[in-house]
C-alpha cells in the first residue's frame, strides 16, 4: 500500500507538469512503452529489483534504452525514481499515470471477451450497451470455451452474455425442478 501511495504522488506529479508542459500526449505515450517494455523484458524487471547494480548503471541502461524516444519530462522522472533509489515503482509510477491521465480524459476501457474475433459492427453494438459519456476503449480477448456471445467488463461491472452461462444457468433450473 506504502509504495502504491508513492508511485501515485510521483505518477500525479508527472501528469501535472506534464500538462502544463503541454507535452501529455508524448508523456502518456512513453509511459505506455514503458509498461510494456518493463512487462516484457524479465531482464529488465531484473535489472530493476537488482539491488547490488547501481542507481549510475541503471540509469545509464534506462537512457540507452529510452533516451532517444522518451520525452525529457519521462526520462526526468525515471532517473529522479532510479536516485532516490526508488527504481522498483517504475512500473507502478507508469501504471498509476497512465490511470490518472484515462480517468482526467473520461477514458474507461472495456474487456471483451468472446468465442471469436468481433467484427465493427459487434463492437459497436457492444459500445452502445455500455452507455458511457467518454471515450471507450476495448480489449478483446478470446476465450473459445464461451462457445458464443460475449463477456464484458468494465472496471467492477460485467455483462455476461455467453453461451456458456446459459448453458449453466439452463442446467441448474433443471437440476432444481
Amino acid at each position: 500500500m506504502k509504495d502504491s501511495k508513492t508511485a501515485s504522488r510521483y505518477a500525479k506529479a508527472l501528469l501535472g507538469l506534464s500538462q502544463e508542459s503541454g507535452k501529455l500526449e508524448e508523456v502518456v505515450s512513453d509511459m505506455n512503452s514503458l509498461s510494456e517494455t518493463l512487462a516484457q523484458s524479465s531482464d529488465l524487471r531484473s535489472l530493476v529489483k537488482n539491488p547490488v547494480i547501481k542507481g549510475e548503471e541503471k540509469t545509464k541502461v534506462f537512457t540507452a534504452l529510452f533516451g532517444s524516444q522518451f520525452n525529457e519530462l519521462t526520462l526526468n522522472t525515471i532517473q529522479l525514481l532510479v536516485k532516490n533509489k526508488r527504481e522498483t515503482l517504475l512500473a507502478e509510477t507508469a501504471n498509476q499515470f497512465v490511470g490518472m491521465y484515462k480517468e482526467s480524459k473520461n477514458i474507461v476501457t472495456a474487456e471483451v471477451t468472446s468465442a471469436s474475433q468481433l467484427d465493427e459492427e459487434q463492437k459497436k453494438s457492444i459500445l452502445s450497451l455500455l452507455k458511457h459519456d467518454g471515450e471507450v476503449e476495448i480489449v478483446e480477448k478470446i476465450d473459445a470455451a464461451l462457445i458464443g456471445g460475449f463477456i464484458v467488463r468494465v472496471d467492477d461491472k460485467q455483462i455476461d452474455a455467453s453461451i456458456s452461462t446459459k448453458f449453466k444457468n439452463l442446467r441448474k433450473e433443471i437440476s432444481l425442478n
